[in-house]
Parts: C-alpha cells; sequence; structure tokens
C-alpha cells in the first residue's frame, strides 16, 4: 500500500492532532489545508508558485475533468500529475457535491446519478464503480468514493435514507478499487496509459477514503461514521458540512463524528472554510482541510490578515502606503502597497488575481504551519487563543 498514516503528537488539552501521511508523490505533515486546482489548476498560480507557498498536495475534481478535458485523455497524456506539472500529492474530489448541486439537471437512483453536464448539457452517469474508475484514470494518490452529498435543511427520514445510500455507494466504492484486474504489474500498466489500483500480486496503488454523511443529527452522524469504518478505508472524511448551517451546528457534527473514527486514520472536513474554521476543525481533530475560498475571496478583493479580513477595493486605501498584513512574509507584501493592490482590482487587471491570490494561499498555508509547530512545541491551545484575541483587538481598534 503505498499510503501510511502517522499520529506524531496529541493536544494536551484538546482533540488537535499533529501527524503526516506518505503517498507515492510525497509527504503531507498535517494538520494541513489543500489549495483547490478544481480544473487541474489552482487559480491563478502555476504549480511551481503554489509549492513555493507551502502547498504540499493539492485538490482536483472528478466531475469537472471528466467533462473537459476527459479522464481518458489525461490518462493517455500519463495522468493528472503528468498533465498539470505537478509532482506532489493530488487528492481528488468523487464529484458527488458538484452533481448533488445541479439540481433539477439530476437525477438519484440506487445505481448512481444520471446528470447533464453545465457546459453543454450532455447527458452523463456517475456511478460508485465509474467514480472509481475515472479517479484511477487520473491517477491521483487520494481517492473520495461516490457520496450523496444532502441539502440543507433536511428531514430526519431524508437525511437517513440519504446517509444509508451512502454506506451502500461506499461498500461498491471499495469493493471497485479491490476488483480484479488484468495480469501484469502496476509499472507495466502505467506503461501503457493505465491507472490501475489493484493488481494480482501487486499494491493498492491509489488511497481511497470514506465519506461520513447525516446531515445535522448527531445520531445519523454516528450511524454513519461507525458504518463507513466498518467498511474500511484508508482515511476518512466529514461531508455535508459548510452547506448553510451554523456554525454551532458544524462544530457538533465534527464532535459527534470524531470520536467514532479511527485514531490511526487521517480525519477530513471537506470544503471548509474560513480561518476559524480550520483553527475550531484542528481543535476537534480534523487533519484535512480543502475550500475555493482563498482563492475566489481573493479574485474578489477580499483579503486574509492576522488581524480579520481586509476588502481592498475600499476607499480608504487609495492612499495606503502600507502592505495588506504586516506580519506577513509573502512576495505581495514584500513588495506592493494596499493602494496598488486597490488600484489593480478596480482597474480589473490580472494581476490584481495573482498577487491577492499569493497572498490569501500563503496566510492559509502559514496559518496551518503555525498550527503545527504549536502542536509540536505543546501550545496549540495558547496559539488558539492569541488567535482570536488578536481579531478581537483589531476589531475594537476599527471601531
Amino acid at each position: 500500500m503505498n499510503f501510511k498514516f502517522e499520529l506524531l503528537k496529541k493536544g494536551t488539552s484538546s482533540n488537535a492532532r499533529l501527524g503526516r501521511f506518505y503517498t507515492r508523490h510525497g509527504v503531507v505533515n498535517t494538520p494541513v489545508f489543500m489549495p483547490v486546482g478544481t480544473v487541474a489548476t489552482v487559480k491563478a498560480m502555476t504549480p511551481h508558485e503554489a509549492k513555493d507557498l507551502g502547498a504540499e498536495i493539492i485538490l482536483g475534481n472528478t466531475y469537472h475533468l471528466m467533462l473537459r478535458p476527459g479522464h481518458e485523455i489525461i490518462r493517455e497524456l500519463g495522468g493528472l500529475h503528468k498533465f498539470m506539472a505537478w509532482d506532489g500529492p493530488i487528492l481528488t474530489d468523487s464529484g458527488g457535491f458538484q452533481v448533488f448541486s445541479l439540481g433539477d439537471l439530476r437525477k438519484i437512483t440506487e445505481d448512481g446519478v444520471y446528470f447533464q453536464s453545465h457546459i453543454d448539457g450532455a447527458k452523463h452517469t456517475l456511478t460508485p464503480e465509474s467514480a472509481i474508475e475515472i479517479q484511477e484514470a487520473l491517477g491521483s494518490d487520494i481517492m473520495m468514493i461516490l457520496d450523496e452529498c444532502t441539502p440543507y435543511p433536511a428531514t430526519f427520514d431524508y437525511a437517513k435514507s440519504s446517509m444509508e445510500r451512502t454506506l451502500r455507494w461506499g461498500k461498491r466504492c471499495r469493493e471497485h478499487q479491490l476488483r480484479p484486474r488484468p495480469e501484469g504489474t502496476v509499472p507495466e500498466l502505467r506503461a501503457e496509459g493505465r491507472r490501475f489500483g489493484t493488481v494480482p500480486g501487486s499494491e493498492v496503488d491509489q488511497a481511497l477514503f470514506g465519506i461520513v454523511q447525516g446531515s445535522m443529527y448527531p445520531e445519523l452522524r454516528k450511524i454513519s461514521a461507525q458504518g463507513t469504518v466498518d467498511t474500511g478505508f484508508d482515511g476518512y472524511a466529514l461531508g455535508g458540512l459548510s452547506v448553510g448551517e451554523s456554525k454551532e451546528e458544524m462544530h457538533e457534527m465534527i464532535e459527534v463524528s470524531v470520536p467514532n473514527l479511527p485514531e490511526d486514520r487521517p480525519r477530513y472536513l471537506m470544503g471548509v472554510g474560513l480561518p476559524e474554521d480550520l483553527i475550531e476543525g484542528v481543535s476537534r481533530g480534523i487533519d484535512m482541510f480543502d475550500c475555493v475560498i482563498p482563492t475566489r475571496n481573493a479574485r474578489n478583493g477580499m483579503l486574509f490578515t492576522t488581524f480579520g479580513v481586509i476588502q481592498i477595493k475600499h476607499s480608504r486605501y487609495i492612499r495606503d502606503s502600507s502592505p495588506i498584513d504586516l506580519e506577513c512574509g509573502c512576495y505581495t507584501c514584500k513588495h506592493f502597497s494596499r493602494a496598488y493592490l486597490r488600484h489593480l482590482y478596480m482597474a480589473k487587471e490580472i494581476l490584481s488575481s495573482r498577487l491577492n491570490t499569493i497572498h490569501n494561499l500563503y496566510y492559509y498555508l502559514n496559518l496551518m504551519k503555525g498550527v503545527r509547530e504549536a502542536l509540536e512545541e505543546d501550545r496549540f491551545e495558547r496559539f488558539y487563543k492569541e488567535f482570536y484575541s488578536i481579531r478581537i483587538a483589531a476589531e475594537i481598534t476599527e471601531d
């Protein structure tokens, strides 16, 4: 198996964890934030820039890549790593969230999901088995099962039915990953441009994570977590959160799910979120995060700082010669003023998106680096308090 997780240390008075996992494309230190590269690119960034900012793993998306340019094309061209010139680990989302957000353009059955492409209206089918095969073609280091992302709000009965379907789909995903394969070795099959996970007499090539669902019902989250663990996966994700619920509800669902997950596997909170969401997730035992917020908000002129959020379009920055964040060591903060960044944004210059994205990703990745250092030095609880106290002080000053 080309995947292994090590739990190195736990927080002294919280569930925060320090760890690392090994993949065939490198080591990832946890807790970790994964920049989102939905369509084989972290928007506005080159792979080299993303790595220089501190990214150790990035995320790609099955739904988008199967539609354009197509997973078979990516496989023919050597897999996703080669296609996008990223030599580090890649996690691929199964596309469940994107498919279920299509509304009337999709139909859910026990077999899978039938949907129309948002690009050209073409009809497609995504099943647990095809979701695995597509991710095998992409050649990611970590694959996700196909799950039904329960909408919010949802009735108990709907959430229960949806959660049970995800459990059944998860078993089908695992069984299909472990299916008998053509004779041959993994290197030989790779040389033919084929990305198989298990070959007779060989090791599993890609890790597979299960996903816990259950909406905002604690009893369903517990059942889902236990059932997902019973199937047996290389890591475990919490799905169906950050979909409109309150922070209190999200925190409660993390708290009821995590105790039912094994300590020797990574825990992944999908699609979350803001800096404070990362800190709260870490304190509750989460190891992995991803979200489009830092890159999307950068393009919209929202910049994250040690002291809170800056809306760079605000007129107060017209003559502001200071950097975005005096505490930040990113390329943008070292070279450019708020006034210049506002000018670029208002002029709709491409450089605005690039410089803003550099800063936001650096902020997120550096925040997680600080979390790991605090855990290593047994001072996470102090780090947690300082994170909020700085923001509160800044809000008082602003008022």
